[in-house]
Order: structure tokens, then sequence, then C-alpha cells
């Protein structure tokens, strides 16, 4: 297990492959739309290959969590970000609707300043990863798992949820004493609380899957309500790839808008493309380049996303800053999620890269105190796993 976790291909091959695993399951595939499955699932086979090859692993778990950030100040810095993430969290349910308590509908209506506010409080998926890593204080600690992972469902964003789950989880598998056995009852908890919350937040916000035309398997119309839900969820991207290669379409807007602040959509595609079903507009990470640059563009982007996951990887190996950490929890996250939607060559994602690196600028040229802020090289053992809560 210690060698999935290590892998860069487990968090962007493996992933695309059990999607297209799923999709196969899901739908009777319509003529033609194996040529769009088959291509993903040859791009994830190859980068297996070369990530086996290559051989550049993540640091191992015991020199992560030989790491000490609290009273650091990487950790001062990532407090204070905290705090400011929360204040628009704040402002966000404060000054506009909120949707799990108002209109479901709402979530997708971006009131003048709202969409500001947003790009702000988005970034909550950071809190639980830095209340387990930069506090000793249980109620601070706490306070921030709790708000990073109650927001998104009050604002019904299910892809905050996951994000914050995501990194929880990873952090705590990080974090483990490598003397103890994996914790499986925490990580399976965690699991099964983000899989019920993405269920009956998908039938409050999209209301029931009786509309949805897409030619389904008889094994899909015969699941649970909350599993078509979570099949639905992994699966649509795939189909909806395979369908644009069938279709031969081009459209360069979608690549544009994802690209450039304020172009147009970034996440989900424009209603003149002639998905099968115009309500599942997603199509993986990879089809606005499909759409700009044809298959060879997709695979193209399919390389990119894996040197980018590479890159995340190799600052974390050279320092195991805590900014370092951030910004590979966020870009292994976007990898696992590529199968669904676009959310690694959109400039949101490229921001958040920026800021965690002129954070982590700004927490070298702070000065260190004795007695107070210690270096972040220190190698006690975390606060964290001394008092043995969460």
């Amino acid at each position: 297990m210690k060698w999935l976790l290590r892998s860069p291909a487990t968090y962007i091959a493996w992933p695309l492959l059990l999607a297209c695993a799923v999709t196969w399951l899901a739908y009777d595939l319509p003529a033609g739309y194996l040529q769009g499955m088959s291509l993903l699932m040859m791009a994830a086979g190859a980068i297996v290959l070369v990530d086996t090859f290559a051989g550049i692993r993540l640091p191992s778990i015991a020199r992560v969590r030989a790491r000490d950030y609290t009273g650091s100040r990487e950790a001062l810095v990532a407090l204070v970000f905290a705090a400011v993430v929360i204040l628009f969290c704040g402002l966000d349910l404060a000054l506009f609707p909120v949707p799990l308590l108002d209109n479901p509908a709402s979530y997708a209506t971006m009131e003048p300043g709202r969409e500001h506010v947003r790009h702000i409080s988005s970034l909550c998926w950071t809190l639980p990863p830095i209340g387990l890593l930069c506090t000793r204080q249980r109620g601070l600690r706490n306070a921030l798992i709790i708000v990073g992972l109650v927001f998104p469902v009050l604002v019904i964003d299910r892809n905050r949820i996951f994000a914050a789950l995501f990194s929880f989880a990873l952090v705590i598998l990080f974090r483990r004493d490598e003397r103890r056995p994996l914790p499986w009852k925490s990580i399976g908890v965690i699991g099964v609380l983000g899989a019920t919350v993405f269920s009956v937040l998908g039938a409050v916000r999209s209301g029931s899957l009786d509309n949805v035309a897409l030619p389904f398997s008889p094994l899909y119309l015969a699941s649970p309500q909350g599993i078509k839900w979570l099949v639905l969820y992994v699966s649509a991207g795939p189909y909806n790839f395979a369908s644009m290669v069938a279709k031969g379409y081009t459209d360069t807007s979608l690549l544009i808008g994802q690209l450039v602040p304020q172009a147009g959509p970034m996440t989900s595609a424009p209603t003149d493309i002639p998905f099968d079903a115009a309500n599942i507009n997603v199509g993986t990470e990879f089809l606005p380049f499909l759409l700009a640059f044809g298959p060879l563009g997709a695979v193209a982007s399919m390389f990119l996303l894996y040197a980018l996951l590479v890159w995340s990887v190799r600052r974390l190996r050279a320092s195991v800053s805590l900014f370092s950490l951030l910004i590979f929890l966020r870009v292994a996250y976007v990898c696992v999620m590529s199968p669904f939607a676009p959310q690694a060559f959109i400039w949101t994602n490229g921001a958040f890269i920026v800021l965690c690196l002129s954070m982590q600028l700004c927490a070298a040229l702070l000065p260190s105190r004795r007695g107070g802020l210690s270096l972040s090289h220190s190698t006690e053992p975390h606060a964290w796993n001394k008092t043995k809560s969460t």
C-alpha cells in the first residue's frame, strides 16, 4: 500500500482506468464510442508504464511524519491564510442566499460580487489539512476541520466536499505511524461520509435522475438511487468524451473560457455542444483539448497533467514544505477528478499554485525568534500524533 500512495500514477492513471471501467458497465455504448474510450484507456496505460520506468516517488511516510510544522513560520502564514478563507466563507453565507437553506438552484447563481467572494471561499478545502498540520490547539484544529467540511455542504458544492475529504484523508495517511496498520476505519468513515453527502446533495441540487436521457445499461437502471448519482458522476465525463470523439465535433471556446479569466465558463461546457444529454455537460479534464486540437491534443493534455503532478511531487520531495504539500494535494486531487471535468488547466488552479509559492516565499522572509517561531526544518514528531485526537 505504501508504494501505491507514493506513486504519481495512482492519482491520475488508475482513476481514469476505473472511470472507463465504470462507464463500460453503466451504459450500452452507441456505435463508435469505443474509440474514445480506448483512447483514454491507452493513454492511462502509457502513463502507468512511464511512471514505472521513471521511478519518481513521493517522499517516504516516515519523512513526512517527522516534519513538525507547528510553531514554524510556514504554519503562521498558513493560519493567517486560513483566517482569510474563513472570513470569505462567512461573507459568502452572510451576503448571499445559502443554497441548502434557501433555494438549491441558487448555488450556480453568481450575483454581483459573489463570484469574487467564491474565488476565496472555495479554498475552504485547505482548512482541514492546515488544521491537522499547523496547530496543537484542539479547539482551533477542530474548528478548521469543521468549517472546511460544513461550508461546502451549505453552498451545495460537491466538488469542494470531495476536495476537503480527499486532502483530509491523504494527510491522515501520510502522517500515520508506519509501525501501525493503515487506519482503514477512519478512511472508510470518510469515504462513506463523502458518498452519502454527495448522493443526498445530488438529489437536492439536481432533482431526479429520471430526466437524464442516456443509454444506461440494465445494471445501472437496477441500482439504488444513491449509487446512480455516484456512477453518473464517475462515468459522465468519459461517456461525453467518447461521444465527441465519435461525432468529430470541434470548438475552441471551452478551452479559451477556462484559461482566460472572465472569457467564459471554466468547468462546464457551452450549451451548443451536441452532448447526448444537454443537462449532463461534463467531459473529463481533456475534453476542451479534444474539441480544440483533436485526439492528439487530448493525449498531449493527459501527459501534460502527469508532468504537472510529477513537478509537484519533486517539489515535495525537495523540502517537504507545507506549501509544497498543499500544492501536491491540489494537483493530486485534480488528477483524481480528471475523468469528470476540467479543474487542472483553469486559471484559478494556476492562481492557487502561484499563491502557495508566494506564501512559501513570504514564510522564508519572516524573521525567526528564539522561543517563538521555530524554523520549519524541525524533525520533532508532529503534535497531532502526540495528542491522539482529531
